[in-house]
C-alpha cells in the first residue's frame, strides 16, 4: 500500500491529461507513472483491467482501484481513502 494516490497513464492519452488537470486544481499530490516506461506498471494495470491496457489506471493509498473515473468519483474515493 502506498500513502499516495498513483495514476498510471500514457504519453497519448486525453483522459490522462484531463484527469491529472482536475486533481491540480483540487490540490491532491499524485504520483504518475507512465506504463509505456514501466513494465512492472503495465503488468499491474493490464491485471487491473482484464487483460486491457485501460488508463488512466488509478491505485489509492488503501489499494483500491478505479479505471478512468470522472473527477467527482475520484475525489469521493480519495477522500474516503
Amino acid at each position: 500500500m502506498t500513502s499516495r494516490l498513483t495514476m498510471y497513464t500514457t504519453t497519448w492519452c486525453g483522459y490522462c491529461v484531463r484527469l491529472k488537470r482536475g486533481l491540480e486544481r483540487a490540490g491532491i499530490d499524485f504520483d504518475e507513472v507512465n506504463i509505456e516506461e514501466d513494465p512492472q506498471a503495465e503488468e499491474f494495470v493490464l491485471a487491473a483491467n482484464g487483460g486491457m491496457a485501460t488508463v488512466p489506471t488509478l491505485l489509492l493509498p488503501n489499494g483500491d482501484v478505479l479505471t478512468n473515473p470522472p473527477l467527482p468519483e475520484l475525489l469521493a474515493a480519495v477522500q474516503a481513502a
